[in-house]
């Protein structure tokens, strides 16, 4: 299958083009910087911008399925990911783009800030704070929209080496623990997650 991947430059999103050229799916990465992309005869390389609409519709024009995995080192307020929704609205519509996009946000984000533990909740509140309140501007945008959308909030991300042996939880229940999981694992459910949607329309939370 054809899967475009948005963010694909470093973290989840690199980890899931390694994935998905592995498993013989052909690639369009988009990233501000592919450099560390490794070539590969599946693979096509997009430098540009997920909030160009340009280039968002030349890397998911086609696609069969999308993976949003942008993310960003900056701590300071932020619109990053709301413009990215924005945009992404924008060119399905102009598309009539029908295929799921996967969008990962962070477990904090929405009404999942409400079942935070006390550390994570910590966490956020003194490092995170405006990251997660535009990811969750960038959620309601989409779940609002036409999107066929699936929003994936993992846990705090670890460059642990992959244990395919992680939970992954539909919806908000009382009690639930959601912590580490490695960028690997998180790549590994959204390659999975494309190749045969199960939780379309749901939010998902991931953790070891």
């Amino acid at each position: 299958m054809n899967i475009a991947i948005i963010g694909a430059g470093a973290g989840i999103g690199l980890q899931a083009v390694n994935q998905a050229l592995a498993k013989g799916h052909f690639v369009t990465a988009l990233s501000t910087n592919t450099d560390q992309i490794p070539n590969h005869p599946n693979l096509i390389k997009i430098n540009g911008s997920a909030v160009s609409p340009l280039d968002l519709k030349h890397a998911i024009g086609g696609s069969d399925a999308v993976l949003i995995t942008v993310g960003t080192k900056n701590k300071k307020a932020t619109t990053l990911f709301s413009d990215i929704a924005t945009t992404l609205i924008k060119v399905t519509n102009d598309l009539n783009f029908s295929s799921p996009v996967l969008v990962v946000t962070g477990f904090g984000a929405g009404e999942s800030k409400n079942y935070l533990s006390f550390f994570m909740r910590t966490v956020i509140s003194l490092f995170l704070k405006e990251q997660y309140v535009n990811k969750t501007i960038m959620e309601e945008l989409i779940t609002k929209s036409a999107v066929k959308w699936e929003i994936i909030r993992p846990g705090m991300l670890t460059d642990a080496a992959n244990t395919s042996n992680y939970k992954v939880i539909s919806g908000l229940q009382k009690g639930m623990k959601v912590g580490k999981i490695s960028r690997f694992d998180v790549a590994d459910f959204l390659i999975t997650e494309a190749e045969n949607p199960k939780l379309l329309f749901q939010y998902i939370a991931l953790t070891n």
